[in-house]
């Protein structure tokens, strides 16, 4: 077999196999459990179009590469334009471009603008652990600032704002959710780089220190679901990793009573250092006492 039956039958072959691949794969997106399924419908819109476009080239480049192939009775013509073929390229170009952005720019502009009056939850990403903080029964979130931030004050609330006062905080990797009602995500970084991503929320936004970015999901099912880091951000970025736990309204409300406020972690650091100070001056006593 010549060289060129065995170049065009391998280009055919990739041209062929990555279409049965694609049917075959077991690598298929995660169940979505968010209403953001536009995404899903954006990127299958774009996997399509590149899809369809990757496999005609392949086809082509086969096709050529035996029917052009080189003989000795004939030449190549020389051709250095073709006005008609380049209005066809162009055109056909143009019209795959706007078909993936224009359902990603539509979706984009869903994705930023958040219904009004929706709840919010507040998503604090620090090397390399996640935390977050609901507002209180004031339904108003205390103001932080980073020279605030300390081990008795991880959030970097202003202790004297009043509307931090009753923050509900939770410390904790985990995160509740309640089914069906939306929320608003507003996410913060105290050092690095972070991204908050929940793959089957289908929603994932960069943290940037000094700023606070955000977007809105609602969720459509209960589970368990992971929370990854999205931006290397350090050499634990892999375990930066936590859970959210999506469930009924009446278990997420038993869950965040269970929360502290801000006011009550002030109040068990003050208890922790003075137990602390107590002890240390115990064992002192007991050593000048030797």
């Amino acid at each position: 077999m010549s060289n060129r039956w065995t170049v065009a039958i391998m280009l055919f072959l990739v041209g062929i196999g990555s279409v049965v691949f694609h049917i075959l794969s077991p690598w298929w997106a995660t169940p979505i459990a968010s209403n953001w399924s536009y995404i899903d419908i954006t990127i299958d819109i774009t996997f399509w179009i590149t899809g369809t476009v990757f496999v005609a080239i392949i086809l082509f480049m086969g096709y050529c590469v035996f029917k052009y192939r080189y003989r000795a009775d004939r030449r190549a013509v020389y051709e250095p334009e073709n006005k008609k073929l380049e209005w066809w390229l162009t055109i056909l170009t143009t019209l795959g471009v706007i078909g993936m952005l224009a359902p990603g720019l539509y979706v984009w502009n869903q994705f930023v603008e958040v219904p009004k009056g929706i709840a919010e939850v507040e998503v604090v990403g620090k090397q390399w652990a996640w935390t977050y903080r609901f507002p209180g029964k004031d339904g108003k979130f205390g103001k932080t600032e980073a020279k605030f931030i300390n081990e008795d004050n991880t959030f970097g609330i202003n202790p004297k704002d009043p509307a931090g006062k009753d923050d509900i905080l939770v410390d904790d990797t985990e995160l509740h959710l309640p089914l069906g009602k939306p929320y608003k995500f507003l996410l913060r970084s105290t050092d690095v780089l972070h991204d908050f991503y929940v793959p089957q929320f289908r929603a994932k936004m960069d943290m940037v220190p000094g700023t606070v970015t955000y977007f809105w999901l609602k969720t459509i099912r209960t589970g368990t679901f992971d929370v990854l880091c999205a931006e290397l951000c350090g050499v634990g970025h892999h375990t930066m990793r936590g859970e959210v736990v999506v469930e009924s309204p009446k278990a997420f409300e038993a869950w965040l009573k269970e929360q502290p406020t801000f006011a009550q972690s002030l109040k068990d650091a003050r208890k922790r250092k003075d137990k602390k100070t107590e002890s240390l001056a115990a064992q002192a006593k007991r050593n000048s006492g030797r």
